[in-house]
């Protein structure tokens, strides 16, 4: 799969494509239906399945200071689409001028005069352009100029969580920041993930016969809500089983957020540097100051236990 960022990468020559354009941050099942449609549509017409996304979110530039949590980096999105069978990933650096594009320059400069779409797939509820002043309707009569075809994905995915609302990255980053990591799974279709480079925290862990890697998340990442979970760590292509903690570490009256993973039944990992991920699969309780050091290690020893055996469960 090719990955371009900035129009300026795509390749000279660039022939005919099927394209859709959005966020897709987390890429949820819902994504995965409109991906899907693209996808297919390209390999009717022969022709390759394009993504257009944007960095930063569109939110950041239009109101600043509202960037929300993602729940995926852009690497990750473009190596899930690319599972979906998308051809190239574009990331359009989103900047205040970019915001200022009228939808018709939007669809002559990115659409017709780049990507040379001849069909483009959109949920019904697209917009784009300056102060998102573009439809789908709007979209589909710039298209009978530019020549190609619009085809709206009117379908939603939804199921038990929120209340059967459909899903969307809005649900999902609420499901994570209430810890429910089972109900974002649900959403996803996968565990929800945070990733990071494995930092030197203050090692109490490992005094305590615990060693864990602390890992210092991407900005922005959705982490979710403070307590303890079942996951897998993922180091190097391998995925270990973990009890992972989020939270300020309250035993030791600790003021920073952080996320750290304990690879259960391995022992002498040297993870320091490391760029790893952490899948969360099940919530296990929340974050609480015990009245002594033997208690929480105690009701450590209980929580590697539970994650074991949720681990187990879920595989």
């Amino acid at each position: 799969m090719q990955r371009w960022r900035g129009l300026e990468d795509i390749p000279e020559g660039w022939g005919r494509s099927v394209v859709t354009i959005g966020s897709y941050d987390g890429v949820h099942r819902g994504h995965q239906l409109i991906i899907g449609e693209t996808v297919a549509r390209a390999r009717e017409l022969g022709i390759p399945a394009v993504v257009v996304t944007f960095d930063p979110h569109p939110s950041e530039v239009v109101r600043p200071g509202t960037h929300p949590p993602l729940l995926a980096p852009h690497h990750r999105r473009a190596e899930l689409m690319g599972e979906l069978g998308v051809d190239a990933v574009l990331v359009l650096p989103f900047t205040r001028e970019f915001s200022q594009l009228a939808p018709a320059d939007f669809v002559a400069k990115v659409l017709a005069d780049k990507l040379h779409a001849r069909v483009v797939v959109e949920g019904p509820n697209f917009r784009f352009g300056h102060k998102a002043k573009g439809t789908v309707e709007t979209l589909a009569e710039l298209g009978v100029a530019h020549g190609f075809t619009v085809e709206v994905v009117d379908l939603v995915e939804r199921g038990s969580v929120g209340g059967g609302v459909p899903f969307s990255s809005t649900l999902t980053r609420r499901l994570v920041a209430e810890g429910d990591v089972a109900g974002a799974a649900e959403v996803l279709g996968r565990p929800h993930r945070v990733e990071g480079v494995v930092v030197r925290g203050a090692q109490r862990g490992r005094e305590l016969g615990f060693p864990t890697a602390n890992v210092e998340t991407l900005p922005h990442t959705a982490i979710p809500a403070d307590g303890v979970y079942a996951g897998l760590l993922h180091v190097e292509g391998e995925a270990m089983p973990a009890a992972v903690s989020v939270g300020t570490n309250p035993q030791f009256d600790g003021k920073t957020r952080t996320v750290e993973a304990y690879a259960i039944d391995r022992v002498g990992l040297d993870l320091y540097g490391l760029h790893v991920a952490v899948d969360f699969l099940a919530y296990i309780r929340g974050q609480e100051k015990f009245a002594t050091l033997d208690a929480l290690l105690e009701r450590m020893a209980i929580d590697v236990k539970q994650a074991r055996e949720l681990i187990a469960a879920a595989g």
